[in-house]
């Protein structure tokens, strides 16, 4: 799984990103559940989640401010 290209983000509506919104934030809790249990996964996938996230957290909040004004 490599990292996501910005460009794939803004062909996204406001419903699928608040979709993958939600499946990342689960993800991420997912490989933190993992990491106290002190179960084995893979410490780059956290980065990149974390990453995805905040792209398209900033892409939502971009689209948001262009509706307000």
């Amino acid at each position: 799984m490599g990292l996501s290209q910005y460009s794939t983000i803004t062909s996204l509506s406001n419903e699928e990103i608040n979709v993958e919104m939600v499946k990342i934030e689960k993800e991420i809790f997912d490989l933190r559940f993992k990491k106290a249990t002190r179960q084995n996964y893979k410490l780059h996938e956290l980065k990149n989640k974390k990453r995805k996230l905040a792209q398209l957290k900033t892409f939502a909040r971009t689209l948001l401010d262009k509706e307000h004004k």
